[in-house]
Protein backbone atom coordinates (compact mmCIF):
# COMPACT_ATOMS: atom_id res chain seq x y z
CA UNK A 1 0.00 0.00 0.00
CA UNK A 2 2.81 2.02 0.89
CA UNK A 3 3.98 2.54 -2.99
CA UNK A 4 0.83 3.26 -3.79
CA UNK A 5 1.50 7.25 -2.83
CA UNK A 6 4.16 7.47 -5.27
CA UNK A 7 1.65 5.95 -8.12
CA UNK A 8 0.31 8.33 -10.55
CA UNK A 9 -3.48 8.45 -10.84
CA UNK A 10 -5.89 7.96 -13.84
CA UNK A 11 -6.37 11.72 -13.91
CA UNK A 12 -3.17 12.44 -14.09
CA UNK A 13 -2.07 9.93 -17.16
CA UNK A 14 -5.34 11.22 -18.80
CA UNK A 15 -4.45 14.63 -18.34
CA UNK A 16 -0.81 14.35 -20.15
CA UNK A 17 -1.99 11.71 -22.54
CA UNK A 18 -1.44 12.78 -26.07
CA UNK A 19 -3.93 10.08 -27.78
CA UNK A 20 -7.30 11.27 -27.81
CA UNK A 21 -9.68 10.00 -25.39
CA UNK A 22 -12.57 8.16 -26.42
CA UNK A 23 -15.55 8.15 -22.95
CA UNK A 24 -17.61 4.81 -23.77
CA UNK A 25 -21.13 5.14 -22.17
CA UNK A 26 -23.82 7.46 -21.11
CA UNK A 27 -25.54 8.66 -18.34
CA UNK A 28 -25.15 9.40 -14.55
CA UNK A 29 -21.85 8.01 -14.67
CA UNK A 30 -20.44 9.70 -17.99
CA UNK A 31 -21.65 13.13 -16.17
CA UNK A 32 -19.59 12.44 -13.00
CA UNK A 33 -16.36 11.74 -14.83
CA UNK A 34 -17.07 14.44 -17.52
CA UNK A 35 -17.52 16.91 -13.88
CA UNK A 36 -14.05 15.85 -12.71
CA UNK A 37 -12.31 15.99 -16.40
CA UNK A 38 -13.59 19.78 -17.18
CA UNK A 39 -12.45 20.42 -13.63
CA UNK A 40 -8.86 19.10 -14.11
CA UNK A 41 -9.24 20.76 -17.81
CA UNK A 42 -9.25 16.79 -19.37
CA UNK A 43 -11.13 17.51 -22.99
CA UNK A 44 -12.02 13.88 -24.58
CA UNK A 45 -12.46 13.76 -28.08
CA UNK A 46 -15.41 11.57 -28.67
CA UNK A 47 -18.16 9.73 -27.01
CA UNK A 48 -18.59 5.88 -28.06
CA UNK A 49 -21.54 3.27 -27.23
CA UNK A 50 -21.96 -0.15 -27.82
CA UNK A 51 -22.96 -0.44 -31.87
CA UNK A 52 -26.57 -1.57 -30.14
CA UNK A 53 -27.52 1.35 -28.93
CA UNK A 54 -26.09 4.48 -30.87
CA UNK A 55 -28.72 5.63 -32.89
CA UNK A 56 -27.40 8.88 -34.20
CA UNK A 57 -28.28 11.05 -30.67
CA UNK A 58 -25.83 13.17 -29.03
CA UNK A 59 -24.80 13.32 -25.21
CA UNK A 60 -23.15 16.51 -23.25
CA UNK A 61 -22.89 18.15 -26.59
CA UNK A 62 -20.92 15.13 -28.29
CA UNK A 63 -22.19 12.89 -31.10
CA UNK A 64 -22.38 9.44 -30.18
CA UNK A 65 -20.40 7.05 -32.27
CA UNK A 66 -19.88 3.15 -32.54
CA UNK A 67 -16.70 1.70 -31.98
CA UNK A 68 -16.44 0.96 -35.59
CA UNK A 69 -16.43 4.61 -36.45
CA UNK A 70 -13.66 5.25 -33.75
CA UNK A 71 -11.80 2.98 -35.22
CA UNK A 72 -11.87 4.58 -38.65
CA UNK A 73 -10.95 7.55 -37.37
CA UNK A 74 -8.11 7.03 -34.82
CA UNK A 75 -5.19 4.43 -35.52
CA UNK A 76 -5.15 4.67 -31.33
CA UNK A 77 -6.36 5.98 -28.36
CA UNK A 78 -7.91 5.76 -25.12
CA UNK A 79 -11.19 4.33 -23.95
CA UNK A 80 -12.62 5.52 -20.29
CA UNK A 81 -15.33 3.01 -19.46
CA UNK A 82 -17.87 5.35 -17.89
CA UNK A 83 -20.81 2.66 -16.82
CA UNK A 84 -20.76 -0.23 -14.39
CA UNK A 85 -21.51 -3.95 -14.78
CA UNK A 86 -21.31 -7.46 -13.28
CA UNK A 87 -22.50 -8.94 -16.36
CA UNK A 88 -20.03 -10.94 -17.39
CA UNK A 89 -20.34 -10.45 -21.25
CA UNK A 90 -20.04 -6.91 -20.87
CA UNK A 91 -17.05 -7.51 -18.43
CA UNK A 92 -15.46 -9.97 -20.51
CA UNK A 93 -15.74 -7.25 -23.88
CA UNK A 94 -14.00 -4.44 -21.39
CA UNK A 95 -11.54 -6.87 -20.51
CA UNK A 96 -10.91 -7.48 -24.91
CA UNK A 97 -11.00 -3.82 -25.20
CA UNK A 98 -8.02 -3.58 -22.74
CA UNK A 99 -5.84 -6.10 -24.18
CA UNK A 100 -6.62 -3.76 -27.52
CA UNK A 101 -6.63 -0.08 -26.39
CA UNK A 102 -5.61 1.82 -23.11
CA UNK A 103 -8.67 1.54 -21.05
CA UNK A 104 -9.46 3.12 -17.90
CA UNK A 105 -12.62 2.81 -15.81
CA UNK A 106 -12.02 6.01 -13.54
CA UNK A 107 -12.95 5.54 -9.53
CA UNK A 108 -15.50 7.69 -8.78
CA UNK A 109 -17.88 8.11 -5.79
CA UNK A 110 -21.77 6.98 -6.41
CA UNK A 111 -22.62 9.23 -3.88
CA UNK A 112 -20.87 12.09 -2.81
CA UNK A 113 -17.50 14.19 -3.58
CA UNK A 114 -14.27 13.73 -3.23
CA UNK A 115 -11.51 11.27 -5.09
CA UNK A 116 -9.21 8.46 -4.24
CA UNK A 117 -6.64 9.82 -5.43
CA UNK A 118 -2.97 10.83 -4.85
CA UNK A 119 -3.67 13.28 -1.94
CA UNK A 120 -6.74 11.83 -0.32
CA UNK A 121 -4.02 8.59 -0.18
CA UNK A 122 -1.91 11.03 1.30
CA UNK A 123 -4.21 12.74 3.47
CA UNK A 124 -5.40 10.10 4.99
CA UNK A 125 -2.46 7.99 5.23
CA UNK A 126 -2.41 6.89 8.65
CA UNK A 127 -6.06 6.11 8.69
CA UNK A 128 -5.77 3.17 5.81
CA UNK A 129 -2.59 1.74 7.74
CA UNK A 130 -5.34 1.33 10.93
CA UNK A 131 -8.03 -0.22 8.76
CA UNK A 132 -5.48 -2.11 7.51
CA UNK A 133 -4.90 -3.89 10.67
CA UNK A 134 -7.95 -4.21 11.50
CA UNK A 135 -8.71 -7.06 8.93
CA UNK A 136 -9.00 -10.32 9.67
CA UNK A 137 -6.85 -12.01 6.78
CA UNK A 138 -4.35 -12.15 4.18
CA UNK A 139 -7.39 -12.25 1.52
CA UNK A 140 -8.68 -9.09 3.03
CA UNK A 141 -5.47 -7.39 3.22
CA UNK A 142 -4.99 -8.52 -0.61
CA UNK A 143 -8.15 -7.03 -1.58
CA UNK A 144 -7.87 -3.91 0.60
CA UNK A 145 -4.74 -3.31 -1.18
CA UNK A 146 -5.54 -3.97 -4.67
CA UNK A 147 -8.51 -1.69 -4.34
CA UNK A 148 -6.23 1.36 -2.95
CA UNK A 149 -3.89 0.56 -6.78
CA UNK A 150 -7.48 -0.08 -8.59
CA UNK A 151 -8.88 3.71 -7.51
CA UNK A 152 -5.71 5.31 -7.97
CA UNK A 153 -5.07 4.00 -11.50
CA UNK A 154 -8.59 3.34 -12.78
CA UNK A 155 -7.27 0.17 -14.36
CA UNK A 156 -9.74 -3.08 -14.90
CA UNK A 157 -7.14 -5.81 -14.76
CA UNK A 158 -6.28 -5.32 -11.57
CA UNK A 159 -9.76 -5.84 -10.15
CA UNK A 160 -9.29 -9.22 -11.78
CA UNK A 161 -6.15 -10.08 -9.52
CA UNK A 162 -8.33 -10.25 -5.95
CA UNK A 163 -12.24 -10.29 -6.83
CA UNK A 164 -14.33 -13.25 -5.04
CA UNK A 165 -17.84 -15.04 -6.03
CA UNK A 166 -20.23 -14.14 -3.97
CA UNK A 167 -20.74 -17.87 -3.51
CA UNK A 168 -17.61 -18.01 -1.29
CA UNK A 169 -17.64 -15.03 0.52
CA UNK A 170 -21.14 -16.31 1.40
CA UNK A 171 -19.46 -18.97 3.51
CA UNK A 172 -18.35 -16.36 5.85
CA UNK A 173 -21.23 -15.76 7.24
CA UNK A 174 -22.23 -19.71 7.90
CA UNK A 175 -25.94 -19.17 7.67
CA UNK A 176 -28.08 -21.39 9.41
CA UNK A 177 -32.14 -22.70 9.40
CA UNK A 178 -32.87 -19.96 12.05
CA UNK A 179 -31.82 -16.75 11.03
CA UNK A 180 -33.69 -13.65 11.84
CA UNK A 181 -32.59 -11.60 8.87
CA UNK A 182 -32.49 -8.14 8.59
CA UNK A 183 -31.79 -6.76 4.50
CA UNK A 184 -31.92 -2.98 4.09
CA UNK A 185 -31.78 -1.59 1.10
CA UNK A 186 -34.18 -5.04 -0.05
CA UNK A 187 -34.46 -3.14 -3.28
CA UNK A 188 -36.72 -5.38 -5.29
CA UNK A 189 -36.51 -8.92 -3.31
CA UNK A 190 -33.98 -10.09 -5.07
CA UNK A 191 -31.42 -10.04 -1.99
CA UNK A 192 -34.67 -11.78 0.03
CA UNK A 193 -34.59 -14.23 -2.50
CA UNK A 194 -31.24 -15.08 -2.30
CA UNK A 195 -31.72 -15.21 1.37
CA UNK A 196 -34.18 -17.77 0.85
CA UNK A 197 -32.02 -19.97 -1.57
CA UNK A 198 -29.43 -20.07 1.17
CA UNK A 199 -31.75 -21.16 3.50
CA UNK A 200 -34.11 -23.76 2.02
CA UNK A 201 -36.86 -20.92 2.97
CA UNK A 202 -36.31 -22.17 6.67
CA UNK A 203 -36.00 -19.27 9.03
CA UNK A 204 -37.45 -17.25 12.03
CA UNK A 205 -38.38 -13.44 10.56
CA UNK A 206 -37.27 -11.48 7.22
CA UNK A 207 -37.00 -7.69 7.66
CA UNK A 208 -37.15 -6.13 4.32
CA UNK A 209 -36.61 -2.41 4.18
CA UNK A 210 -37.01 -0.75 1.04
CA UNK A 211 -37.45 3.07 0.19
CA UNK A 212 -38.74 3.38 -2.98
CA UNK A 213 -42.30 2.36 -3.35
CA UNK A 214 -42.11 0.96 -6.87
CA UNK A 215 -39.30 -1.58 -5.76
CA UNK A 216 -40.94 -2.07 -2.69
CA UNK A 217 -44.22 -3.22 -4.55
CA UNK A 218 -42.16 -5.37 -6.53
CA UNK A 219 -40.44 -7.03 -3.55
CA UNK A 220 -43.88 -7.29 -1.58
CA UNK A 221 -45.51 -9.41 -4.56
CA UNK A 222 -42.05 -11.31 -5.18
CA UNK A 223 -42.41 -12.93 -1.38
CA UNK A 224 -46.30 -12.50 -0.76
CA UNK A 225 -46.04 -15.90 0.16
CA UNK A 226 -44.17 -16.18 3.13
CA UNK A 227 -46.90 -15.13 5.15
CA UNK A 228 -47.24 -11.93 7.25
CA UNK A 229 -45.79 -13.92 10.78
CA UNK A 230 -42.33 -13.67 9.51
CA UNK A 231 -42.28 -11.67 6.73
CA UNK A 232 -42.04 -7.67 7.63
CA UNK A 233 -41.70 -5.64 4.63
CA UNK A 234 -41.38 -1.95 5.29
CA UNK A 235 -41.81 0.56 2.67
CA UNK A 236 -39.11 3.54 4.38
CA UNK A 237 -35.29 4.52 4.38
CA UNK A 238 -33.10 2.75 7.24
CA UNK A 239 -31.84 5.95 9.17
CA UNK A 240 -30.10 7.27 12.35
CA UNK A 241 -33.21 8.78 13.40
CA UNK A 242 -37.31 8.00 13.20
CA UNK A 243 -37.90 11.18 10.69
CA UNK A 244 -39.23 12.23 7.33
CA UNK A 245 -36.61 12.10 4.33
CA UNK A 246 -36.24 13.82 1.07
CA UNK A 247 -35.88 10.98 -1.55
CA UNK A 248 -34.73 10.75 -5.00
CA UNK A 249 -36.97 7.87 -6.66
CA UNK A 250 -35.35 6.40 -9.63
CA UNK A 251 -37.35 2.98 -9.54
CA UNK A 252 -33.62 1.06 -9.84
CA UNK A 253 -30.96 0.41 -7.05
CA UNK A 254 -29.50 3.96 -7.07
CA UNK A 255 -33.02 5.01 -5.35
CA UNK A 256 -31.79 6.92 -2.37
CA UNK A 257 -32.33 9.56 0.72
CA UNK A 258 -31.00 12.78 -0.04
CA UNK A 259 -30.80 14.84 2.69
CA UNK A 260 -27.38 14.40 2.83
CA UNK A 261 -27.02 14.12 -1.04
CA UNK A 262 -27.07 17.40 -2.62
CA UNK A 263 -29.98 16.06 -5.17
CA UNK A 264 -33.64 16.81 -5.22
CA UNK A 265 -36.47 14.57 -4.57
CA UNK A 266 -40.07 14.39 -5.96
CA UNK A 267 -41.09 12.49 -2.67
CA UNK A 268 -40.90 12.31 1.25
CA UNK A 269 -40.17 8.60 3.10
CA UNK A 270 -40.25 7.85 6.23
CA UNK A 271 -36.65 7.43 7.71
CA UNK A 272 -36.42 4.56 10.41
CA UNK A 273 -34.15 3.45 13.02
CA UNK A 274 -33.37 -0.80 12.54
CA UNK A 275 -33.13 -0.26 16.77
CA UNK A 276 -36.44 0.83 16.88
CA UNK A 277 -38.05 -1.02 14.09
CA UNK A 278 -37.11 -3.86 16.22
CA UNK A 279 -37.75 -3.66 19.44
CA UNK A 280 -36.89 -6.43 21.58
CA UNK A 281 -36.19 -8.29 18.40
CA UNK A 282 -32.81 -9.99 18.17
CA UNK A 283 -31.34 -10.13 14.55
CA UNK A 284 -28.93 -12.76 13.37
CA UNK A 285 -27.58 -11.43 10.23
CA UNK A 286 -27.94 -7.71 8.60
CA UNK A 287 -27.71 -7.06 5.39
CA UNK A 288 -26.77 -2.98 4.22
CA UNK A 289 -26.70 -1.73 0.96
CA UNK A 290 -28.50 2.16 1.22
CA UNK A 291 -26.43 3.78 -1.40
CA UNK A 292 -24.48 6.31 0.80
CA UNK A 293 -26.39 6.25 4.15
CA UNK A 294 -24.80 3.34 5.69
CA UNK A 295 -23.14 5.23 8.41
CA UNK A 296 -26.64 6.43 9.13
CA UNK A 297 -27.96 2.71 9.05
CA UNK A 298 -25.33 1.39 11.26
CA UNK A 299 -26.15 4.82 13.78
CA UNK A 300 -29.63 3.55 13.38
CA UNK A 301 -28.78 -0.28 14.60
CA UNK A 302 -25.88 1.19 17.03
CA UNK A 303 -28.60 -1.06 20.25
CA UNK A 304 -28.59 -3.77 18.58
CA UNK A 305 -25.15 -4.31 16.68
CA UNK A 306 -23.36 -3.53 20.13
CA UNK A 307 -25.90 -5.64 22.23
CA UNK A 308 -26.56 -9.03 19.85
CA UNK A 309 -23.52 -8.21 17.68
CA UNK A 310 -25.74 -9.88 14.19
CA UNK A 311 -23.38 -10.66 11.74
CA UNK A 312 -23.47 -7.60 8.78
CA UNK A 313 -22.88 -7.65 4.75
CA UNK A 314 -22.00 -4.18 4.27
CA UNK A 315 -21.39 -2.66 0.99
CA UNK A 316 -18.12 -0.19 0.78
CA UNK A 317 -18.24 1.43 -1.90
CA UNK A 318 -20.93 4.11 -2.61
CA UNK A 319 -19.04 6.96 -0.98
CA UNK A 320 -15.39 7.74 -1.26
CA UNK A 321 -14.58 7.77 2.59
CA UNK A 322 -16.33 4.73 3.09
CA UNK A 323 -13.44 1.96 2.99
CA UNK A 324 -12.02 4.10 5.77
CA UNK A 325 -15.10 5.17 7.79
CA UNK A 326 -17.04 2.01 7.82
CA UNK A 327 -14.61 -0.64 9.09
CA UNK A 328 -14.30 1.98 12.00
CA UNK A 329 -17.65 2.40 12.41
CA UNK A 330 -18.28 -1.29 12.62
CA UNK A 331 -15.57 -1.75 15.45
CA UNK A 332 -16.80 1.79 17.38
CA UNK A 333 -20.24 -0.28 17.57
CA UNK A 334 -18.58 -3.46 18.18
CA UNK A 335 -15.18 -4.06 18.73
CA UNK A 336 -15.70 -7.99 18.99
CA UNK A 337 -16.00 -7.83 15.33
CA UNK A 338 -13.76 -9.86 13.03
CA UNK A 339 -13.91 -8.14 9.16
CA UNK A 340 -13.21 -9.63 6.06
CA UNK A 341 -13.18 -7.52 2.78
CA UNK A 342 -14.35 -8.83 -0.40
CA UNK A 343 -15.12 -7.51 -3.71
CA UNK A 344 -16.77 -9.21 -6.33
CA UNK A 345 -17.24 -9.29 -10.00
CA UNK A 346 -17.94 -5.79 -10.99
CA UNK A 347 -16.68 -3.12 -12.67
CA UNK A 348 -15.55 -0.50 -11.63
CA UNK A 349 -14.98 -1.73 -7.99
CA UNK A 350 -18.46 -1.73 -7.27
CA UNK A 351 -20.35 -4.26 -4.73
CA UNK A 352 -17.43 -4.40 -2.34
CA UNK A 353 -18.53 -5.66 0.50
CA UNK A 354 -17.30 -6.04 4.35
CA UNK A 355 -18.30 -9.27 6.55
CA UNK A 356 -18.37 -8.83 9.91
CA UNK A 357 -18.70 -11.64 12.15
Amino acid sequence: MEDENKAVSVWQRLKEAEKPIVMYGMGDGAEKIMAVMNRLDIKPKEFMASDEFVRGHSFLGYQVRKLSEIEEMYDDFIIVVCFGSSLPPVMNRLYELAEKYELYAPDVPVVGDGLFDESYIEEHSDRLKKVRKLLADDKSREVFDGLIAYKLSGDINKLREFETPLEEAEELLKIGKSETYVDLGAYNGDTVDRFLRLTNKEFAEIYAVEPDFRNFSKMVRRNYALGRGIFHPINAAAWNENTQLQFRRSGGRNSSACNQYGRGAAVKVNGIKVDSMLGDKKPTLIKIDVEGAEREALDGARECISKHRPRIVLSVYHRTEDLIELPLKIKELNGGYKLYLRHHPYIPAWDTNLYCI
